[in-house]
């Protein structure tokens, strides 16, 4: 379903699936929208993620604008969303609910059974957002990492 689009019929918005010709834009909107930053930020990491799985970064537009994104991932048994943002000057219009739904439809597609994002504690307004799409924090759960490069 490669460069598939959904029109969510809220003035013209489109979600499609990111191309690698969109991903310094891609970067450039997470500096100014996305909260906190990650180590795989940079052009390598995004390359990687669109190569490996070319339909996780879904990007909303309007007017041919990046007003939106989210990472929809998924490996086969868990469904991981990430780097959800939604540009500040387009905040509380319904972009980051129809990029969920878009990602929720994603992970029904491919058989998946729960989904799971990763949020800062700090990001009260993230958290509000989650919450309106219907996920909760699961409180017995602690994040473990592990730095796997310098």
């Amino acid at each position: 379903m490669r460069g598939a689009c959904w029109d969510r019929g809220m003035n013209d918005l489109r979600i499609r699936p990111a191309v690698p010709d969109d991903l310094d834009a891609v970067l450039a909107f997470w500096m100014t929208a996305a909260e906190g930053t990650s180590i795989s930020d940079d052009r390598d990491g995004v390359e990687r993620l669109v190569a490996r799985d070319p339909e996780a970064l879904l990007l909303a537009e309007r007017e041919g604008e990046l007003v939106g994104t989210v990472i929809a991932g998924f490996d086969g048994w868990r469904c991981h969303l990430y780097r959800l943002a939604v540009h500040p000057d387009h905040r509380r219009r319904g972009i980051g609910s129809a990029l969920l739904t878009a990602a929720d439809e994603r992970f029904v597609r491919l058989g998946g059974r729960r989904g799971d994002a990763m949020v800062l504690v700090r990001n009260e307004r993230a958290q509000h957002a989650w919450r309106a799409a219907g996920y909760e924090p699961q409180e017995q759960w602690r994040r473990w990492v592990k730095q796997l490069t310098d």
